[in-house]
């Protein structure tokens, strides 16, 4: 077939992105509307035309894309495998591995991850006696990652800080580390960028022979491009202007790692003469779920909207589901599943998304006994995270201290200066022994071979864990979770990090919490930590899923962008968690935006069928609490929606309202959603607005408002030690005083 045939099985607007070969081109690529398709036809066509092979760069973000790429160019054209098609990483390391001798750098130069980072500024900050607690390592790595996609090098970043006496400290760790990545022939992932486009900038001469190299250069997920990367692009363009770029702003959702939305919005004025075709025909979704996608982006500020529109039918209506309780919610979402694959679905075809990994767990409990095999995309199963495994070590450990495992996990975790020759001996001693790990470790006094400082650090330790042996006794089990937390220096050490990494992990370890809540609240009269170890043990060992690949998926919002399942849930849509709580909070509507652009990738994910999950009691950081329906569900047109809640189907908004609560300020008409909810039942809270209760966690505090939510009711309290909290009544078991 010739190039003209295939062509001519492109839509209009995709023919003219292939066809516009000379200057400047933005393609705004819908969800499914078959860019990579419009890419690699757009190539053939150039080598058609006699542009050399040679002369043509494609850039992608994943090795996966690039391969991708270069298997269908080649499948098209003869020549195709011959085009330089890579990602942004690997494009620069093969120009710095030819000249970065040119700047004074060795060519056989190795490249750090991130672990090799840690351990260098580790040993930096070791070598300078500066603190790891005042200067986490992690957090340090993450300043200087930012800086570097900023293009910004330790003197000019120390110049920006220098008024602020803990970043200057940073700004001259960064400088050191640099020091030391040249003196060991390194370069760290960020480097690969920043000194590409460094060597650029000081050797004129090299950039115009790749200028000369690449006259015909596009770039896929250009909304998703850094300042780094935006910059390395722009200066192979700037002789030739035969640059064509294709992205689509509302799935720009990297704004967190640095991506910067503005490269896309400012192409036209970046380029002269640009041209901006838009991609709209999508070949994935149904129209009910494009126009419910459409309803929701077009509520953020725009330069070029797009309406994604199909050939096929309108599909079926998105079904917004309300749930009691957030394992009310999981129990509807197995059901569904249930329901499709008895029907002839496979699980493959189903995707379970989320905007937070601690949503997960529950979840991941109730497919387990449901019977339904499941996998988690880009991530480890709850119980498997580190974070999780950690703390759960602490409690085996305490419950049982000849679990030797456990105990040799936890001993430097967190950091306490128990090095692993430390370890090594004590483990000897214990086997010279025959005693176990623990009992040796009581014995570190006895130890020749370990020093007194290193005996001071241990009985410290030790010490710690004979004091968590006697809270273990006295405390229900989510309080001594919270305890083992704080006593340990496990969340300091994650508060301190400040990254988006340990604000998950913190994230995670709250719903380790919210676990033991319900394990409290449950219907089991034994409530000790045996009884809780047992019952995690049986849900992370069980494992339920095959190794084929006939599973259902469970990831992030995030993780998704990219891929399609014929049917999606996307779970815990609320106020709070999507959008989420910092992006409400922040101020900033740029954080809002964000978080309605990854809703729109989400619900662009489905192609048959949507429902969009959410529920009116939910335990949050060791509490129930209640949320509101998320906004962006009610961006959504009603006449694309099919509205549910358990054991209703569809319905209005009814706030009953009681003289008994009294509060003149709002009169308890603040809408929470637009669903009609559940006459509370016989349970009436003893307290009114004013009065002072007692709560077993917060202690005392003034009850502010209380509104009706399900079977129970929603008690927003200012606590004298905490502040404000909102609280399930009867959940939380609040006492009048």
């Amino acid at each position: 077939m010739s190039i003209e045939q295939k062509l001519s099985t492109l839509n209009e607007m995709q023919r003219k992105g292939v066809l516009k070969t000379e200057g400047p081109l933005l393609l705004l690529a819908g969800a499914g509307s078959g860019k990579t398709r419009v890419l690699t036809h757009r190539i053939a066509y150039l080598i058609e035309k006699g542009v050399s092979p040679w002369n043509i760069l494609a850039i992608t973000f994943t090795n996966k894309a690039a391969r991708e790429m270069k298997e269908r160019v080649a499948a098209i054209t003869p020549e195709g495998s011959q085009v330089w098609v890579s990602t942004f990483h690997s494009t620069c390391v093969r120009i710095l591995r030819r000249e970065i001798d040119k700047i004074g750098r060795s060519s056989q130069f190795t490249i750090y991850d991130a672990d090799d980072s840690e351990r260098l500024i580790k040993d930096i900050l070791k070598e300078n006696n500066i603190s790891e607690k005042m200067y986490p390592p992690k957090f340090i790595i993450s300043t200087i990652s930012s800086n570097k996609d900023k293009m910004i090098g330790p003197d000019e970043y120390f110049s920006l800080v220098e008024k602020d006496f803990r970043m200057r400290k940073v700004a001259e760790i960064y400088e050191i580390y640099q020091k030391r990545l040249e003196e060991n022939n390194a370069l760290d992932f960020d480097d690969l960028i920043f000194v590409t486009v460094k060597l650029f900038k000081e050797r004129p001469d090299i950039l115009d022979k790749y200028q000369e190299r690449f006259r015909y250069i596009m770039v896929d997920e250009y909304q998703d491009t850094n300042g780094s990367q935006y910059e390395l692009v722009r200066l192979l363009a700037d002789k030739y202007k035969n640059i064509c770029v294709v992205g689509d702003d509302d799935q720009s959702i990297y704004g967190w790692r640095g991506a910067d939305i503005r490269n896309i919005l400012n192409f036209k004025q970046d380029y002269e003469n640009a041209v901006v075709y838009k991609l709209e025909q999508n070949y994935r979704s149904t129209q009910y779920i494009l126009d419910a996608a459409n309803a929701v982006i077009k509520n953020n500020r725009h330069d070029e909207l797009k309406s994604l529109w199909t050939n096929t039918e309108n599909g079926n209506k998105i079904t917004v589901y309300r749930a009691v309780d957030d394992r009310s919610e999981a129990e509807y979402i197995c059901s569904e599943i249930d329901r499709e694959t008895m029907a002839g679905k496979e699980y493959k075809d189903f995707a379970i998304l989320y905007r937070n990994n601690a949503l997960s767990r529950v979840l991941e409990e109730r497919l387990i006994k449901s019977g339904i095999p499941y996998r988690l995309f880009g991530g480890t199963r709850f119980y498997d995270r580190r974070e999780i495994r950690d703390i759960m070590s602490y409690l085996k450990s305490i419950y049982n201290p000849r679990d030797d495992i456990a105990l040799r996990r936890i001993i430097n975790v967190p950091k306490r200066g128990i090095g692993d020759t430390t370890v090594g001996r004590i483990g000897e001693y214990a086997l010279d022994k025959g005693i176990s790990f623990y009992d040796a470790l009581c014995r570190c006094e006895s130890i020749d071979t370990i020093s007194a400082a290193a005996v001071k650090k241990l009985r410290l330790f030790i010490d710690m864990m004979e004091e968590l042996k006697e809270a273990a006794e006295e405390y229900p089990v989510s309080h001594f979770i919270e305890k083992v937390i704080e006593d340990t220096g496990y969340r300091q050490e994650l508060e301190l990090e400040n990254t988006d990494i340990s604000k998950g992990r913190l994230e995670n370890i709250e719903e380790l919490v919210n676990k033991a809540v319900e394990f409290e609240n449950g219907d089991s009269e034994n409530k000790s930590l045996a009884a809780f170890l047992e019952e995690v043990a049986l849900v992370a060992d069980v494992d339920a899923f095959t190794e084929g690949d006939d599973t259902v998926v469970l990831m992030t919002l995030h993780s998704a962008k990219g891929l399609e399942f014929d049917t999606v849930f996307i779970a815990g849509f609320e106020e709070n968690i999507f959008p989420s709580y910092m992006s409400l909070t922040s101020g900033d509507p740029d954080a809002l935006e964000e978080e309605r652009r990854l809703c729109y990738v989400g619900i662009t994910r489905a192609k048959r069928k949507l429902y969009l999950t959410s529920a009116v009691s939910r335990l949050q950081h060791g509490n129930f609490v209640s949320n509101e329906v998320s906004r962006f569900a009610k961006e959504i047109p009603s006449e694309l929606v099919e509205m549910k809640q358990q054991g209703i189907n569809t319905y209005k908004e009814e706030r009953p309202s009681s003289p008994k609560f009294k509060n003149p300020s709002n009169n308890h008409k603040r809408p929470m959603n637009t669903y009609k909810m559940p006459a509370p039942t016989d349970y009436t809270p003893d307290f009114e607005v004013g009065d002072k209760v007692r709560h077993i966690k917060f202690g005392i505090g003034t009850v502010t408002d209380i509104n009706p939510a399900g079977a129970d009711y929603e008690v927003s309290v200012d606590f004298d030690n905490v502040g404000a909290k909102k609280l399930m009544a009867k959940l939380a078991r609040l006492k009048r005083l």
